[in-house]
């Protein structure tokens, strides 16, 4: 006797009030921006998947506060005060975004070309070796 069909309930993988996800995403991007702050001299600690995850958190807190429904003043619930607080954060660290990232893509711009630069050093003196190797 095989079971009947059941349909298989899906849950989605986080469910949390959109206040705990925009906290979460605050807490991300926080120590995103300390990590990829202009001052910071070295770019080459800086991955790819650094980008990837920032614009990962970006539109899970913008998902989040797309979701909300407009309410006034008077039909504002218990959790409006967090998430009015925690939407405030956000907006803040998207204008530190908006302010330094112009300057981290020069910067990583001028580490690219560095990087290229080396490469055709390299490449240049490895056809230099090979041609002396050749007559000798």
């Amino acid at each position: 006797m095989t079971p009947p069909d059941i349909p298989e309930v899906v849950l989605p993988v986080e469910i949390l009030r959109p206040a705990e996800i925009l906290c979460q995403v605050n807490e991300y991007l926080r120590f995103a921006l300390i990590r990829l702050r202009p001052d910071q001299k070295q770019t080459s600690t800086i991955t790819p998947q650094d980008f990837s995850d920032l614009l990962s958190q970006l539109l899970r807190a913008g998902q989040c506060l797309r979701s909300q429904p407009p309410q006034s003043k008077a039909a504002a619930g218990v959790e409006s005060p967090a998430i009015e607080k925690e939407s405030l954060e956000y907006r803040t660290h998207l204008e530190e975004l908006y302010h330094f990232l112009p300057d981290l893509q020069a910067r990583l711009l001028a580490e690219r070309s560095r990087l290229e630069l080396a490469q055709a050093h390299l490449a240049a003196t490895a056809a230099w070796a090979l041609a002396s190797k050749k007559t000798i």
